[in-house]
C-alpha cells in the first residue's frame, strides 16, 4: 500500500513539475513577443505574476535592452521602472539602455533609467555622448542636471561637444557650450570640436565654436591686462 501511495505521489510531481515547466515555456514567449509589440499589458501581467523581468532572449539579448532597440516604448518604460529590472545593462558594443535612449530621444525613459539607478556617468563612451550625437537638447540639459561630466572622454578622447559639433544639432552645440564644455580639448588624434564640425562640413556649429573660442581669446586676454606691474617706489632708491 505504501509502495503504491509512493508512486502516486511521485507521479504527481512529475505532473506538477511538467505543468511547471510548460507553463515558464509558454510565459518566457509570450513575454518576448509581448515586448517585441510593445504589448505593456501582457508584459506587465507576466511581472506582476513574478516573471523575471532581467530575463534574456535566446539571443542573450536582455528584455529592456530589446525594448529600447525596437523600439517599444511602453514596455521599456515598465521594465525601466520595475524594482527589479537591472537598467546597467551592456549589448556587445558596451551600450547601455540609458545610452540608446538618449541617443533616439526618447526622454522620460531616459528619466524612469536614471531613477532606477543607470549610471550616467558611465566610463568610456557615456550617455552624454549619444544624447549629443543625437541632437537632443532636452535629454542634454537633463543629464547635465543629474551632473553628468560635461567633457566626459571616450576611449579615444572624444568629448560630447565633439560629437554634437560633427553628427548632433546646432542648438546641442550651443547647448553644450552654454554649459561650459571645454572648447579647446584635443582627442587622441588632436582634433578639437573645431575641426570635427569642419570635418562634419556643419558651418552652424563651426560658427558656433568660434564664435565661443574668440570670446574665451577676448576675455583671457582682459584677465591678463588686469594683471598689472607693481609700481616701483623711486623714492626707496635714493
Amino acid at each position: 500500500m505504501n509502495y503504491f501511495n509512493y508512486i502516486r505521489k511521485y507521479i504527481v510531481f512529475i505532473w506538477v513539475f511538467s505543468f511547471c515547466i510548460l507553463a515558464r515555456s509558454g510565459s518566457y514567449e509570450d513575454f518576448f513577443k509581448a515586448v517585441q509589440f510593445d504589448n505593456v499589458r501582457v508584459v506587465q501581467s507576466l511581472l506582476q505574476r513574478g516573471f523575471d523581468p532581467n530575463t534574456v532572449n535566446p539571443e542573450g539579448v536582455p528584455a529592456l535592452m530589446l525594448a529600447v532597440r525596437e523600439p517599444s516604448i511602453k514596455v521599456a518604460e515598465l521594465l525601466a521602472s520595475w524594482p527589479q529590472t537591472r537598467t546597467e545593462v551592456r549589448n556587445a558594443s558596451d551600450e547601455s539602455p540609458l545610452m540608446l535612449a538618449a541617443l533616439k530621444g526618447f526622454l522620460p525613459l531616459v528619466k524612469k533609467l536614471v531613477d532606477n539607478d543607470a549610471d550616467v556617468n558611465k566610463p568610456g563612451w557615456t550617455p552624454l555622448h549619444y544624447a549629443a550625437t543625437g541632437g537632443h537638447v532636452p535629454i542634454i540639459e537633463y543629464l547635465l542636471d543629474q551632473s553628468a561630466y560635461i567633457d566626459a572622454e571616450s576611449p579615444n578622447g572624444t568629448t560630447p561637444l565633439m560629437m554634437a559639433a560633427m553628427y548632433g544639432s546646432p542648438e546641442a552645440v550651443k547647448s553644450l557650450i552654454q554649459a561650459g564644455a571645454d572648447l579647446t580639448l584635443k582627442n587622441q588624434l588632436g582634433m578639437t570640436a573645431l575641426d570635427f564640425a569642419i570635418r562634419g562640413q556643419r558651418p552652424n556649429a563651426r560658427e558656433l565654436i568660434e564664435t565661443g573660442l574668440a570670446r574665451l581669446a577676448e576675455r583671457q586676454k582682459r584677465m591678463g591686462s588686469q594683471i598689472l606691474p607693481v609700481p616701483v617706489d623711486q623714492s626707496s632708491k635714493r
